[in-house]
């Protein structure tokens, strides 16, 4: 493993402007996540049930085909549901278990406790197969440790900056349930797009609104100004807040603005897919190091799409909680296939150090760090196979 300490007077708090981003959890790219996310946590279950171990398997590969839909004041109609399909690749179960049942029972099921407005039963089309032997080797190898089966790289960063925490507050507030309670009228289908300019941070929110809580254009309009304020009343930092500005100021009916039958945007063209929305991390923040590996639905041995980018997460966490001197850590991490996976081919951070601290710092201290997380992949791969991380 190749260990690399490098410094920035650059952090991502000095510069002028950054931009941050959080899709909720009914946005279609989070549904496909969140789906192919519950089929690989089912897997591993059937699995460790069967085996005693996690077999192979990649369901990685998702798309939510948008519907058609009527929203109204006071209901709506949809004349074509959307529907979602999962691909991939996956070991045999004992009969009579079945790997297609089981998968499209998990998807439906994530679906149905996710989208509250939604009445009809998705349909969901299935195309899962048994992978390629050399990559089925790797997650249970002769040597017993498992092997990375791709040549990629993981990225995280710690802490979050003001922005970011100011994304994921507002976002934590709009999916609460105080929120749902005072405005009925809020669908699943959200997105909190926050900017920074030197100290004054915004946000613009998307948000769904559900047609059969609206009873016309003046109290549509009224429940979103009083959205806005209910927000700000309840975040700890200044912030102007948009939501829904493409309506049309002199909307007359429905037509103008953002109504929905079923809270999600899926019903009415708006297709989603696996990989396009939130990193591990819960953001899209472009002003920071970040891979665009789909962590969800990856298997969570082996894959390194997964499991690097949860684990460098994870790095760059702990090196801010126990190193003082550090305001700011990058952390990359490089595979190569077939290596162990808890022997990476390079560890690289980027490190940013507080006001008044020396350097270099002691890097026999960080890769004592680096090297607890490494040995810790076995607890986490079965972290991740229960579903108890989050990856999106």
């Amino acid at each position: 493993m190749t260990f690399i300490v490098s410094y920035t007077a650059d952090p991502v708090e000095a510069r002028r402007t950054e931009l941050c981003e959080h899709k909720g959890d009914g946005h279609p790219d989070s549904l496909c996540d969140g789906a192919a996310d519950a089929v690989s946590q089912a897997l591993c279950g059937a699995y460790l049930r069967a085996y005693g171990e996690v077999r192979h398997h990649n369901v990685d590969k998702a798309l939510l085909i948008g519907g058609r839909s009527r929203p109204r004041f006071g209901g709506g109609v949809v004349d074509a549901p959307m529907r979602l399909i999962i691909a991939g690749c996956a070991d045999p179960l004992p009969a009579p278990d079945d790997v297609v049942a089981l998968a499209r029972a998990a998807a439906h099921a994530y679906l149905e406790r996710t989208l509250r407005h939604v009445t009809r039963r998705v349909p969901i089309e299935v195309a899962i197969r048994v992978g390629a032997s050399q990559l089925r080797g790797t997650v249970a190898p002769s040597a017993g440790i498992p092997v990375a089966n791709d040549t990629s790289f993981g990225a995280g960063h710690a802490p979050y900056s003001r922005l970011e925490e100011a994304v994921l507050d507002l976002s934590s507030l709009l999916r609460s349930a105080d929120f749902r309670r005072a405005y009925p009228c809020a669908g699943d289908d959200f997105k909190v797009m926050g900017r920074r300019i030197d100290e004054t941070i915004a946000v613009t929110i998307a948000l769904a609104f559900v047609g059969r809580e609206v009873a016309g254009v003046k109290e549509y309009f009224a429940q979103k100004s009083a959205m806005a304020q209910w927000l700000a009343r309840r975040i700890t930092f200044d912030c102007a807040i948009r939501i829904n500005t493409l309506d049309a100021a002199d909307a007359t009916d429905e037509s103008g603005i953002y109504l929905t039958v079923t809270g999600t945007s899926a019903e009415h063209g708006d297709d989603g897919q696996v990989g396009r929305g939130n990193r591990v991390n819960r953001l899209i923040t472009p002003a920071r190091t970040m891979s665009l590996e789909a962590a969800a639905g990856k298997n969570p041995v082996s894959h390194v799409g997964k499991l690097y980018n949860v684990l460098s997460l994870q790095m760059a966490r702990a090196l801010v909680n126990e190193v003082a001197e550090l305001r700011d850590v990058e952390v990359q991490l490089l595979s190569a296939i077939g290596q162990p996976v808890n022997s990476p081919l390079l560890v690289a951070l980027r490190c940013a150090l507080r006001d008044g601290c020396a350097m270099p710092l002691d890097e026999a201290r960080l890769q004592h760090i680096v090297e607890a997380r490494l040995a810790d992949i076995p607890a986490l791969s079965l972290r991740l196979a229960r579903g108890e991380v989050r990856v999106f």
